[in-house]
């Protein structure tokens, strides 16, 4: 049905708008301090492992970090690959060359199987990121030590203890992981991940920018789970979900939900979805003072989200319109 669907048999908004461009800034104090921390420590760092969502490849790297990598040997990594369309990587490998970012690798860090092949591409790309620049003080250490950074919630903890899991004999996480934005709050302990030669993983808070350059890509981070949802708002990340998938002519969403057509309004979007999942609530009316039955919107916007982020509504490359 999806497939059939054109966007020009319907009146689609061309504009997204926020009641508030501030509700897309997230920047704690935490994040602040992480920045400090990671300036303070860089004259013993050898690389810097830039992690990111594959998604937004663009819209999710934060500038505050160029100042950081220019000082080091700087690998790219783009985590969560089998919930990205790559159908333009040659395009995003060209414009990140155009932009001087030379070694990159995309992963997925979140399989049970042990892939060797992504610690050798790391170390194989890491190295020689190392070997091509001075170490300056370090020329006579013998063991490598990996800076991760990254915005929150893209996976620098899950490939922290991934990387750990795949050359090491530990099993247990090393570093805290979880769903939502902020979990790491501080700079982590070196974590071995390889013996021969010695190499180390350093993980660090998610940092966004302090301001963002515009709504598009505060969505775009708020929909990839980078700040938390009720900081945004759930329905609001939704309604640019509709938004941009309607834009781009993915209809998945229709035919997921069984819905006769395409939706271009959030909240009979989430009516629907609230009364398909059984999503109830009571609550006491203003007028009765009696308890009425009211499709929960939240719980229905909540749903919706996981099920996009698992990429149950499709694959997707949200930075298209940055080619």
């Amino acid at each position: 049905m999806a497939s059939r669907i054109s966007s020009a048999s319907y009146p689609f908004r061309k504009n997204f708008t926020l009641p508030d461009k501030d509700m897309v800034r997230w920047f704690p104090g935490h994040m602040q301090k992480g920045v400090l921390q990671v300036q303070h420590m860089l004259k013993n760092i050898d690389c810097v492992v830039e992690v990111h969502d594959a998604r937004i490849p663009f819209s999710g790297r934060n500038p505050r970090f160029n100042d950081i990598i220019s000082l080091r040997p700087h690998v790219l990594v783009y985590n969560k690959k089998d919930l990205c369309d790559l159908g333009n990587k040659q395009r995003i490998l060209s414009k990140l060359n155009s932009e001087g970012v030379d070694n990159v690798m995309f992963t997925q860090s979140t399989v049970t199987t042990k892939n060797s092949f992504v610690s050798k591409e790391l170390f194989s790309m890491v190295t020689k990121a190392i070997e091509a620049r001075p170490r300056f003080h370090r020329e006579e250490v013998n063991e490598f030590n990996l800076l991760v950074l990254g915005v929150p919630n893209i996976g620098k903890s899950t490939f922290l203890n991934y990387m750990r899991r795949l050359n090491t004999t530990h099993q247990k996480k090393a570093a805290l992981v979880g769903a939502k934005a902020g979990v790491t709050k501080s700079i982590g302990h070196r974590v071995r991940v390889n013996f021969d030669p010695p190499i180390f993983l350093i993980d660090t808070p998610g940092i966004l920018t302090p301001t963002v350059p515009n709504i598009h890509v505060g969505m775009k981070l708020a929909l990839c789970g980078c700040m938390p949802d009720h900081y945004v708002g759930e329905e609001y990340i939704v309604d640019y979900m509709l938004y941009w998938m309607n834009k781009q002519q993915k209809f998945y969403y229709v035919k997921y939900f069984e819905l006769q057509e395409p939706i271009d309004d959030v909240m009979p979007f989430l009516k629907h979805v609230a009364l398909k999942k059984k999503l109830i609530k009571k609550i006491k009316s203003t007028e009765t003072r009696q308890l009425v039955h009211i499709p929960d919107f939240s719980a229905a916007a909540d749903i919706v989200l996981k099920l996009f982020r698992k990429g149950e509504l499709g694959k997707f490359m949200l930075d298209d319109d940055l080619l």
